[in-house]
């Protein structure tokens, strides 16, 4: 992948170390992990401390999530390689790369099109290869539903009916919920049938909020 120096690795490795600690135990999130080059999806102000177990800001006053979260969020989805996930909220394609890694078929989307533009470059010169769209992520992507696993990046005041709707049964939605002013609640929502959703509260984060873009559909 280029830049991507033995220095770099062995950061990789402790980070993976101090995940372990944290009760992150799914070994494909650790190893996907393990192979994608944060730095990658940094300014180069931030290489430095680019696998420090902490947020950075990015383009658009947006922030690429914290290592910890990138990996809860993606054990919290409990699939298998080959299942087919939905992510809302690109950003840098920090996220996508992981889930990429973890041998998942990923769509994601992107409403802010400075990070649009971006991971759009970035990710297939970094080998990562899945589908991308401009648009808002409160509409998801209806032409490729049902998807087994919605992973969303950003905060939203409530669950977007639309992403309920275009998961697979069986599948799950990791969505942080609450107002961009206080910490959020972590949900996992498994659809079990046609009509039936099961929500499950996963502890306290903190996100930028999910925004509408009232311009463009989805």
């Amino acid at each position: 992948m280029g830049n991507d120096t033995h220095k770099h690795k062995g950061q990789r490795q402790q980070l993976i170390d101090a995940l372990r600690a944290k009760e992150i135990h799914d070994e494909l999130v650790l190893k996907a992990m393990n192979a994608v080059p944060r730095h990658r999806f940094l300014d180069s102000s931030f290489e430095a401390f680019a696998y420090r177990d902490a947020a950075f800001p990015i383009r658009a006053d947006q922030t690429i999530s914290q290592p910890y979260t990138v990996a809860f969020q993606s054990q919290s989805l409990r699939l298998k390689p080959g299942a087919k996930v939905l992510e809302i909220g690109t950003g840098c394609g920090y996220q996508a790369a992981v889930l990429v890694e973890m041998g998942f078929k990923v769509f994601s989307i992107e409403r802010q099109k400075s990070l649009f533009d971006f991971a759009k470059l970035l990710l297939p010169k970094l080998g990562y290869r899945l589908h991308q769209k401009f648009g808002d992520g409160y509409l998801g992507m209806p032409t490729f539903a049902p998807f087994d696993g919605i992973i969303v990046t950003a905060a939203a005041p409530s669950v977007p009916q639309a992403l309920l709707e275009q998961l697979a049964i069986g599948g799950a939605l990791i969505i942080p919920i609450g107002e961009d002013t206080e910490d959020q609640v972590m949900h996992r929502i498994t659809r079990s049938d046609e009509s039936k959703w099961e929500r499950e509260s996963l502890g306290l984060f903190r996100f930028v909020p999910m925004l509408k873009d009232v311009n463009r559909g989805g």
